[in-house]
């Protein structure tokens, strides 16, 4: 929407279509209301694709789409939202990926930079449109961007990467459209393919994949690391974070002193201090928001307790591996929520410390059989007693779990998949779980 308003607020004679039809997209047609727009829904016309002056599509379109086939045989540039913005924007700008930890470290670096320049904005995957502030933007203001694969699949078409380009890990994702894991690494390269001697990439050190993508990268390179003492970038010595700045070492706070559970987290910490001082924030601003940050909504977020019984909402967990660091930051017995739309990911892992960790698994969406069986078979294996359940509806999944849980326990919604089959975005997925759980 940010795009559509920015545009028509620029003179522009702006047509939105898309396959789906109005009912389905109420929300987002109610948000244009009042802007002179035509809208055509529930179908696309092809002259729109012949006769566009710029075409602007939303980056989740598979780039074979017939339509976008049709601008491109017609010479119709085809731009995104993010593009537009990359384009416009006068100050450097973070930018921050990954397959996990990139919503929580956008935010971590948005909150520290935020006491230094009131004015910082955060914006992509995360937050509002940019280009809703893009007017308001000035050389200095320090600009924080959570950046997908399928935006950096497009990025690569402005010749502009960030000034800071943040990766924070990579782990197979989204096969379902970059079908292999090679091209799901080259999408993520977007960040740093156009980076100059100026710019500098922060790179997971820890992450074999990342670290060797030092090679490729044109500017400085600075690292963070969980395992290993660095001579640039933060790392963990002993239960102390610190951050060498390559001339001396700075103590930021202890590792206990970080209000965010897991090691997972701690990763996340390790790299938006490296960004955040590199953007020039003093590690006492780091030390103070890392004192005071409790999270991001819909990562691991508390939403309360019922009955002796704590629920947790992890919706933004749409990969195994998010649902595993989530998984390892509960002593408590666990009712796991899991299941949704298949982006082609691998589950055995996850399957095996479902079946070491899990008490009561309850299932839904379309991957619930793939990971139902993977669950029984690692069940028989190490013969654990998780106890499956198979729900039609995230609203019967929260009453089974508040029927089978234990006072003491723990029911926690991180499903280690997409939402599409069921919602329109983990947002709504998560505020549905919330809403139900505060019904009980």
């Amino acid at each position: 929407m940010g795009a559509t308003r920015f545009l028509v607020k620029k003179g522009a004679e702006v047509t939105v279509t898309d396959l789906r039809d109005r009912e389905a997209l109420r929300e987002s047609v109610d948000a244009l209301a009042g802007l002179p727009v035509r809208l055509k829904l529930g179908g696309h016309d092809r002259r729109d694709f012949q006769e566009a002056e710029l075409i602007v599509v939303n980056p989740a379109v598979p780039r074979e789409s017939p339509f976008l086939k049709i601008a491109q045989e017609n010479g119709v540039p085809i731009d995104t939202e993010m593009n537009l913005f990359f384009r416009l924007c006068r100050a450097p700008i973070i930018g921050i990926t990954g397959t996990n930890g990139k919503t929580t470290t956008t935010a971590l670096v948005g909150d520290i930079l935020r006491r230094v320049n009131p004015q910082t904005v955060v914006g992509g995957n995360i937050g509002g449109s940019l280009l809703d502030q893009i007017d308001q933007i000035q050389p200095d203001t320090p600009v924080v961007v959570e950046l997908s694969s399928f935006q950096l699949e497009y990025l690569r078409n402005t010749g502009i990467s960030p000034h800071i380009a943040v990766v924070t890990n990579l782990t197979a994702n989204h096969l379902d459209r970059h079908r292999t894991m090679e091209n799901y690494i080259e999408a993520k390269k977007g960040i740093i393919a156009h980076q100059g001697s100026g710019d500098t990439a922060v790179l997971n050190y820890d992450d074999s994949i990342v670290r060797g993508w030092k090679q490729e990268c044109r500017g400085k390179v600075w690292f963070f690391s969980l395992r290993e003492r660095l001579d640039q970038g933060a790392f963990v010595q002993g239960e102390k974070i610190v951050l060498n700045q390559g001339d001396h070492e700075t103590e930021i706070c202890g590792v206990g002193q970080l209000l965010l559970p897991g090691r997972h987290n701690l990763q996340n910490a390790l790299a938006s201090a490296t960004a955040a001082w590199l953007a020039g924030a003093p590690p006492e601003a780091i030390r103070e928001t890392f004192q005071s940050f409790q999270g991001v909504e819909h990562r691991l977020e508390f939403v309360r307790e019922l009955g002796g019984v704590k629920y947790y909402n992890d919706s933004i967990a749409t990969t195994p591996e998010s649902t595993l660091a989530a998984l390892n930051c509960f002593p408590e017995e666990i009712t796991l929520i899991a299941g949704g739309s298949d982006k082609g990911l691998q589950f055995e892992e996850l399957a095996e410390a479902i079946a070491a960790r899990v008490k009561i698994l309850i299932l839904i969406g379309t991957t619930a059989e793939k990971i139902g069986s993977l669950v029984e078979r690692e069940k028989d294996r190490l013969e654990s007693k998780v106890i499956l359940h198979h729900c039609s509806s995230l609203a019967q999944a929260v009453l089974k779990a508040q029927k089978e849980t234990a006072k003491g326990g723990v029911v926690l919604l991180s499903p280690a998949c997409a939402s599409y089959d069921m919602f329109r975005n983990f947002r709504q997925r998560g505020e549905m779980f919330k809403k139900l759980v505060w019904e009980l």
